[in-house]
């Protein structure tokens, strides 16, 4: 069993424990948390409580995971690029084009297909039967690097490390136009018409991304951000919503040239 403890303060007041949760341990889906919830496994100071609950300061909230059931994602033969490994924890080169785990259309050729060849019976059951180990994820077409957990305690302690920004993930992009230097802090949802991207939606999970600029072109700017959330799609969605779409991005970039590019500059 995996047990997530967190208390409520009063920014926290008149939330959805769900979101609520969701917001807090990132590596926990708001569906997941429902889930769990309607099986019982949500308590607040010492009652059972369901998803919808909304908060209130000081609030106790304790979430109980259960132990993962049998795996039903294929082992394969796929190469890897580990930058480091010991028996806690792996750090992968995600190359661009790769799926993290297993989804609709997407069932084989993921990095989660590669780890259970490589480490069988050696990943954290934290996240289910899909995402073994996945501790936080990137985009199929960013590359970039990836902290895997090979253990339930290891993967607790990375995920605490994230949400309290201990650990640090900064990422590289070219995108569109002359920028500077700035924080964006706008939330991130669905969008309300196009269901395959992200938007900068009221109401919806705070994401919050600094960037800077380390050197300008032409017509382009080459950036590092750095993530103080991890929204899906946040840094494309909130460059693109500050001028600056990632070249070679077709969702968020509108009609510019790609270049050739296969997927974002990121």
């Amino acid at each position: 069993m995996a047990e997530y403890r967190i208390t409520a303060e009063q920014t926290d007041t008149d939330l959805r424990v769900d979101a609520f949760l969701a917001e807090q341990f990132e590596e926990l889906t708001r569906s997941y948390i429902k889930k769990q919830c309607d099986a019982g496994a949500l308590n607040i100071n010492g009652k059972k409580a369901k998803a919808s609950q909304k908060l209130s300061e000081g609030d106790e909230i304790i979430l109980t995971c259960p132990d993962p059931i049998a795996l039903e994602v294929e082992a394969e033969d796929i190469p890897l690029d580990i930058v480091y490994e010991d028996q806690e924890l792996l750090v992968i080169n995600k190359p661009r084009g790769m799926v993290v785990h297993p989804a609709a259309g997407n069932q084989n050729g993921t990095l989660v297909n590669a780890l259970l060849h490589h480490c069988p019976g050696e990943l954290s059951g934290i996240n289910g039967v899909i995402r073994p180990g996945i501790v936080h994820r990137i985009d199929k077409d960013t590359s970039g690097l990836l902290v895997v957990a090979k253990t339930n305690s290891a993967h607790l302690s990375l995920a605490e490390q994230l949400r309290e920004h201990s650990m640090t993930r900064r990422y590289r992009a070219i995108v569109w136009g002359k920028t500077e230097e700035g924080t964006i802090d706008a939330p991130i949802g669905r969008h309300p018409v196009d269901r395959k991207k992200m938007a900068i939606v009221p109401d919806r999970r705070r994401a919050v991304t600094h960037y800077k600029t380390l050197r300008q072109f032409s017509k382009w700017s080459l950036v590092e951000c750095q993530l103080e959330t991890g929204r899906t799609h946040q840094i494309r969605v909130h460059l693109s919503a500050n001028g600056h779409p990632l070249v070679g991005d077709s969702l968020y970039g509108g009609k510019r040239d790609s270049y050739g590019l296969e997927g974002q500059a990121l």
